[in-house]
């Protein structure tokens, strides 16, 4: 347990912070089962609509140190690429 004012300071502070990152990653998992179930249904219009707004929700992550910025970039480019392929 952390016994200086600082570390117990600390402690409260990464709490709080794991929240709200858990939070976020909760919510990027959503957009992307939003997405993904479009494409298992072959909703090309329905896929189309939830890329376009998973896109944000997960560069937005990236930013905040919830994902790492190449592997938001990578998720959203096999999905953009798996959607185009859905409408084809």
């Amino acid at each position: 347990m952390a016994n200086t004012p600082s570390a117990k300071k600390a402690a409260r502070k990464i709490v709080r912070r794991t929240a709200v990152n858990t939070a976020r990653r909760s919510r990027v998992r959503t957009f992307l089962r939003k997405v993904e179930e479009a494409i298992a249904a072959g909703q090309a219009d329905d896929a189309r609509a939830a890329l376009a707004a998973a896109e944000p929700e997960i560069m937005r992550a990236a930013q905040k140190g919830v994902l790492h910025k190449n592997t938001a970039s990578r998720k959203v480019s096999r999905l953009a690429s798996r959607v185009r392929s859905l409408s084809a």
